[in-house]
C-alpha cells in the first residue's frame, strides 16, 4: 500500500503570517519488522549515553484483566537492535507497588507513554515517564473528602462483557535517576473526577467511563506539552439532561502543559487549554483541538457512543527535516476501540508556547488503512542509519525518514509491527 497526502493548515487571526502548506509524505513498503514483547501503549524511549532504551508494557493492579508485571525495558546500540530483542532479553525495572485501597499512593495499572529526558543531566540518566493510569470503583473508591475516586452506581460496561466494568484513565509522572532501572512516582499530571463520568444508560461504547489518557508529551521552551485523549463529559454529567452533541463538543484530542521545573512535584501544577489559553486546572474542563475533531457531518460522535467517531491515541514528534511537529493518531468507529485507519497531522509552529500555536494542527489525513483490523498506537521510530544514531533520534525527534509502527489486532492474534518507512517532503 502506498499513500501520499497533502493539505493546508487552518487560518486564524493568530496565524495570519504562518506558512499554510502542509508537508507531503508517502509510505514505502519495507521488510516486515515484528516486535517481540508486549505493547499496549505508545512506545516510550530515550538514549541513555550510547544506549537506546525502550519501555513497553503494563504494570499494576487490574480487576478486569488481572495483575500485570509486563512493564519492561530493553537496550540496543540503535533503535532496530532494541526493537529486535527477544522477550527473554527484556528486564523489569523497579516500579512502586500499588498502595492499599483507600490509602494515598499509586492505584491501578500504569503504562509508560513518553519519556522526557532532563537536558540538565549530561549523563542522560534523569528521566521522567509520563504514564497512562487506569482505575475502577473497586481500586479507587470515591472519597467525599477529596473528590477522588469513583462511585459504583450505574457504572458502564467494560471490554470483557456485561460483568466487566469500564475503566477510568488518568495521566501521571514518574521519575528515574538511574536511566530507567528504578522509578519513583511523582503524582498525577491531569485527571477527570466523578462528576464528569458518563454512566448508564448513555455510555454503551465498552471503552472508558471517562477520563484522560493515551498521551504523548513533547518539550517546547520551558514546558512539557501533553497531547491526550479526552473521554469525559465537558461538565457535570446529568442523565436527565444528557445530549450526545454536548458530550461530543468537549471530546477528541486535547492539550495541557506543565513547566519542566514542576515535574518533580507535578500535582496541581498543570494547566489544560480551555479555548483561550492554558487556564483550566488539571482536573478542570478543557477544550479539544478543534481541527482534530471529526465533524458530525463526517461521522464524528461522542466517546460513549457505540458508533464512535473520534480520533485518539496521539503520538507526537518533532521533525528536524520538516521543521514541524508531526502527530499520528487512531480513529474509533465502533465499540471496544474498533477502528482500522491511522491518520497524520502537522503543526508548523516550532514554539508551542506562543498564542494558540499548540492548537494549530492540520486536518488529519489518512496514512494507513487496513479494513477488518483494529489499528492502535501508531508511532514513528528512528532507523539504524548513521545519521539517526549520531543525532540520537527517538520517537520524539526524527528526520526525513522514519519507521512506522502500529499495533495490529485481529481476533486470533495481536502484533506490534512495522511494514513501512515514511518519507517526508517539504
Amino acid at each position: 500500500m502506498l499513500i501520499a497526502g497533502v493539505g493546508f493548515l487552518p487560518v486564524s487571526p493568530l496565524s495570519i503570517d504562518r506558512p499554510t502548506a502542509t508537508p507531503t509524505f508517502k509510505l514505502v513498503p519495507s521488510q516486515t519488522f515484528y516486535f517481540n514483547s508486549f505493547v499496549d501503549c505508545n512506545m516510550a524511549e530515550a538514549w541513555v549515553g550510547d544506549t537506546f532504551r525502550i519501555f513497553p508494557g503494563k504494570h499494576g493492579e487490574d480487576p478486569v484483566w488481572g495483575y500485570a508485571d509486563d512493564l519492561k525495558f530493553a537496550d540496543g546500540r540503535n533503535a532496530d537492535e532494541a526493537f529486535s530483542r527477544k522477550a527473554n532479553e527484556f528486564r523489569t525495572p523497579k516500579i512502586p507497588d500499588n498502595a492499599p485501597i483507600g490509602k494515598a499512593g499509586l492505584h491501578g495499572a500504569v503504562w509508560f507513554e513518553t519519556v522526557y529526558q532532563d537536558a540538565r543531566d549530561r549523563s542522560g540518566r534523569t528521566l521522567y515517564a509520563v504514564y497512562h493510569n487506569e482505575n475502577y470503583p473497586s481500586t479507587l473508591p470515591y472519597d467525599p473528602k477529596t473528590g477522588e475516586g469513583y462511585i459504583n452506581k450505574n457504572w458502564p460496561q467494560g471490554l470483557k462483557g456485561p460483568t466487566s466494568p469500564a475503566a477510568v484513565c488518568r495521566i501521571g509522572i514518574m521519575k528515574s535517576t538511574d536511566g530507567g532501572r528504578s522509578w519513583d512516582n511523582r503524582g498525577l499530571f491531569i485527571e477527570d473526577l466523578q462528576p464528569r463520568m458518563i454512566l448508564k444508560p448513555h455510555n454503551t461504547s465498552n471503552t472508558f467511563a471517562g477520563g484522560v489518557g493515551d498521551p504523548s508529551a513533547v518539550a517546547s521552551g520551558d514546558y512539557l506539552y501533553l497531547f491526550y485523549g479526552e473521554y469525559g463529559f465537558p461538565g457535570t454529567y446529568q442523565p436527565a439532561a444528557y445530549q450526545p452533541e454536548n458530550e461530543y463538543k468537549g471530546q477528541c484530542i486535547s492539550v495541557a502543559r506543565i513547566r519542566l521545573s514542576d515535574l518533580d512535584n507535578p500535582v496541581g501544577k498543570a494547566r489544560r487549554w480551555d479555548g483561550r489559553g492554558f487556564n483550566a486546572p488539571p482536573n478542570g474542563i478543557g477544550a479539544p483541538i478543534a481541527s482534530l475533531q471529526i465533524p458530525r457531518t463526517e461521522g464524528g460522535g461522542p466517546a460513549s457512543s457505540p458508533t464512535g467517531g473520534f480520533h485518539w491515541g496521539p503520538s507526537v514528534s518533532w521533525n528536524s527535516y520538516l521543521n514541524a511537529w508531526v502527530m499520528l493518531m487512531g480513529k474509533v468507529v465502533g465499540p471496544s476501540w474498533a477502528g482500522s485507519d491511522i491518520f497524520i497531522s502537522f503543526n508548523t509552529n516550532a514554539d508551542l508556547s506562543q498564542g494558540d500555536n499548540a492548537q494549530q494542527w492540520s486536518k488529519p489525513q489518512l496514512l494507513l488503512s487496513r479494513p477488518g483490523h483494529f489499528l492502535w498506537y501508531p508511532s514513528l521510530q528512528p532507523l539504524n542509519t548513521p545519521d539517526d544514531i549520531a543525532q540520537k533520534r527517538t520517537c520524539l525527534k526524527l528526520g526525513q525518514k522514519a519507521r512506522l509502527f502500529v499495533k495490529d489486532i485481529l481476533p486470533e492474534k495481536s502484533v506490534y509491527l512495522s511494514e513501512y518507512v515514511i518519507e517526508f517532503e517539504k
